[in-house]
């Protein structure tokens, strides 16, 4: 896979490809699952494992069976939602390595140097430092993006947060940082039925929307836009777009705050933005 330069168009870059082939998936998925559960089971039940699998049982061995069972796991399960082969591999190296340091310090009455846990550990913050620089290049956005797009739609693709500028009945703006998805001419958003915002829309589906940090300050040009409430087949597509591109963020966590809280602000709606003339 060509690595991409943090600077470089991503309009110009190539797409790494999707996984759709679902036995490859499922069959990664499975072989994950079966290292975590090994993993865990070395890690926290080192007795019972040794018994299971026929091993001479050795406490601190089978601790770090467990830690480097559960790196692999871990490794396998990020290649199927990240995109970017450097992250994958560095985040589940510094899960297993962390767990090492872990066995090692936890360990020290059955054996080893007092030094041992100090090494592992700096070896796991120099790997943090080496995952964080790789995070910053891709934009922290880890999950795969359709690079194929509208070129006004285009500074969103690998954008983390935007600011999406709404307006109420008087004209004032009003300013909401989010996550946004694009595919093709079309950028995807998602909030609940009774944010500010969507009553907003309701009223005027005029928006603009700028890059920016994750604390709203924009970091770029602001667009002008139409936004569309979707349907429910339409609200499905979009969040596969979202949760693509944000597996953590919108597959699981945001899901499970707004499912949490329906009662008080409703179902989830998704709007479709159009980049105007």
């Amino acid at each position: 896979m060509t690595t991409v330069d943090q600077h470089e168009s991503p309009t110009r870059a190539a797409a790494a490809p999707p996984a759709t082939d679902r036995y490859v998936v499922g069959i990664t998925l499975l072989a994950a699952a079966s290292s975590l559960v090994a993993g865990v089971w070395a890690l926290f039940w080192p007795d019972s494992f040794a018994e299971a699998v026929r091993f001479p049982e050795h406490t601190h061995f089978l601790h770090d069976v467990g830690a480097f069972q559960i790196g692999i796991g871990l490794t396998l399960a990020l290649a199927v939602v990240w995109r970017d082969p450097l992250a994958v591999v560095l985040t589940g190296f510094l899960v297993g390595n962390t767990i090492h340091a872990a066995n090692h310090a936890v360990d020290l009455d059955l054996g080893g140097r007092d030094s041992d846990p100090w090494l592992l550990g700096l070896l796991s913050v120099v790997v943090a430092v080496a995952l964080v620089r790789r995070l910053r290049q891709l934009h922290y956005v880890v999950g795969r993006v359709e690079r194929s797009c509208d070129p006004r739609l285009a500074p969103f693709v690998e954008q983390k947060t935007a600011l999406l500028t709404t307006f109420r009945r008087d004209g004032t703006p009003v300013a909401t940082p989010l996550s946004v998805a694009v595919e093709g001419d079309r950028a995807y958003i998602r909030t609940y039925e009774k944010a500010g915002k969507t009553k907003r829309l309701r009223n005027d589906g005029h928006v603009e929307l700028a890059p920016s940090t994750t604390r709203g300050t924009p970091t770029g040009a602001p667009i002008r836009a139409e936004a569309r409430r979707l349907d429910a087949a339409g609200g499905r597509h979009a969040a596969r777009l979202l949760s693509r591109k944000h597996p953590l963020l919108h597959g699981i966590l945001v899901p499970a705050l707004h499912r949490s809280g329906r009662a008080k602000t409703g179902h989830t709606v998704h709007f479709e933005l159009t980049a105007s003339p």
